[in-house]
C-alpha cells in the first residue's frame, strides 16, 4: 500500500521539479541590455517586431524608423506620416502598413525597400492595428470614427468596416478563425467581432474586475485572451491595474494577477507559455506571466525598465523585448485648465530598451 504512494509522490514532485525549472529557466535574469538612441523629439506610440524578417517598427511621430532586430542599427525609415500608431507586416506580400492620424489613414510601404506604395484612407484617428495572416487582411480599429476598417493585404482595398462600435478603441486580437476581439477602454467592455460578416457577434462587460481594458492578446490554441487594465473607474476603491485572462467563447474572466499601474502593451508567446505585460507608470516594470493552464497563471518576474516605458515588442525567436521610451523631464507648472500636467520627455533621450536574459 505504502509503494504506490510513494511512488505516486515521487512523481508528482518531479513533475513539479521539472516544472519549477522550465519555469525559472524561461524568465530568470531578465535584465536591461541597453538603450539604442533614437533621434528627433516627435513622440511615439506602439512598436512592433518582425521575428522571422528581424525587424523592429518603431513609430516616431512623422515617420516609422526601422531597426535591425541583431544588431539594432537603423536600417532605414518610412517618412511622410503624421502621428503615427503602429505597424502590422504582411510578410507573402512584401508589404508593411502604418496607420497614423492625419487624421486618419494606412500607409502601405514596401518590406524591403521601405518605400510608400499607397495610403488608405481610414476613419478618424487609428490606433491598434494587426494582420490577420488566414485571411490575408489587414484591421485597423478607428478612436475617432469608432470603427474598425478590414484593408486586403494584398491588392490594398477596403475589404469592409464595422461602424459605430461606441466608446475608445483600444487593442485589438484576431483568433485565426473569422474573429477580432477588440477592447473599449472608456466604456470597460470587449467585442466580439465576426470579421467575415461583418458584424458584432458579442459585447461582453469587463469591469469591475478589469477597468480601461487596454492592451491585448490571444493564446488561439487555448482560447483565451489576455488583457492589460488600467484600473481606476467610478467604485470604491477604485479597481486595480491587473492583468485580466478572458475565455473568448464566453467573455467570462477566469483568471487575473496584479501588475503596475500604466500597462499599454503585452505579448504572449505561444512557445514557451509566457505573457509579458509592460507598465509604465511608477518606476516602469516589465512583468513575466508563466500559463500554467488555460485558467491559471504565476508570476515569474517583475523587471524595472523606466519611467514611461509603457509600449513593448517582443522578439518571439529570442525572447527579447524592446520598450520605446524617453528620460523625463520636469512637469509643467499647473493651470485652472491644467491642473496635474504630466511630465514631458527631455529632448534628445528618444531611445529604444533593450531588455532580455
Amino acid at each position: 500500500m505504502k509503494r504506490p504512494h510513494i511512488f505516486g509522490w515521487k512523481t508528482r514532485g518531479i513533475a513539479f521539479v521539472v516544472s519549477l525549472a522550465f519555469a525559472l529557466t524561461a524568465a530568470a535574469a531578465y535584465h536591461t541590455i541597453k538603450r539604442i538612441p533614437i533621434a528627433g523629439d516627435t513622440g511615439w506610440d506602439y512598436i512592433s517586431a518582425d521575428s522571422q524578417g528581424r525587424r523592429l517598427y518603431v513609430p516616431h511621430g512623422i515617420e516609422v524608423v526601422v531597426l535591425d532586430l541583431d544588431s539594432g542599427s537603423v536600417v532605414g525609415k518610412v517618412t511622410g506620416l503624421k502621428d503615427a500608431h503602429g505597424v502590422a507586416v504582411a510578410p507573402e506580400f512584401g508589404r508593411g502598413f502604418a496607420d497614423a492620424t492625419d487624421p486618419g489613414s494606412v500607409t502601405i510601404f514596401d518590406l524591403k525597400t521601405l518605400a510608400v506604395i499607397d495610403k488608405v484612407r481610414v476613419g478618424d484617428d487609428p490606433n491598434g492595428i494587426i494582420y490577420d495572416a488566414k485571411l490575408k487582411l489587414i484591421f485597423t480599429a478607428d478612436r475617432g470614427s469608432k470603427r474598425l476598417t478590414a484593408i486586403d493585404a494584398k491588392t490594398g482595398k477596403i475589404a469592409g468596416t464595422i461602424e459605430d462600435l461606441g466608446g475608445r478603441t483600444e487593442h485589438l486580437a484576431s483568433d485565426g478563425a473569422g474573429h477580432v476581439f477588440l477592447n473599449m477602454q472608456d466604456v470597460g467592455r470587449l467585442h466580439k467581432l465576426d470579421v467575415r460578416t461583418f458584424k458584432v457577434a458579442e459585447t461582453w462587460t469587463l469591469t469591475p474586475t478589469c477597468a480601461q481594458p487596454s492592451s491585448m492578446d490571444i493564446d488561439t490554441a487555448h482560447n483565451r485572451i489576455f488583457i492589460g487594465c488600467r484600473g481606476g473607474g467610478q467604485t470604491q476603491p477604485p479597481a486595480p491595474s491587473l492583468l485580466a485572462v478572458v475565455d473568448a467563447t464566453s467573455g467570462k474572466i477566469v483568471a487575473t494577477q496584479p501588475i503596475g499601474p500604466g500597462v499599454d502593451a503585452l505579448e504572449f508567446d505561444a512557445a514557451k507559455g509566457l505573457i509579458y505585460v509592460s507598465t509604465g507608470g511608477g518606476d516602469g516594470a516589465l512583468s513575466v506571466f508563466h500559463e500554467d493552464a488555460p485558467d491559471k497563471y504565476s508570476l515569474l518576474e517583475n523587471v524595472k525598465t523606466l519611467p514611461g516605458a509603457r509600449t513593448m515588442a517582443l522578439d518571439h525567436k529570442t525572447g527579447t523585448v524592446y520598450l520605446p521610451v524617453a528620460d523625463v523631464g520636469p512637469a509643467p507648472a499647473p493651470t485652472p485648465e491644467n491642473p496635474r500636467p504630466r511630465a514631458r520627455p527631455a529632448p534628445g533621450t528618444f531611445s529604444v530598451l533593450v531588455v532580455g536574459q
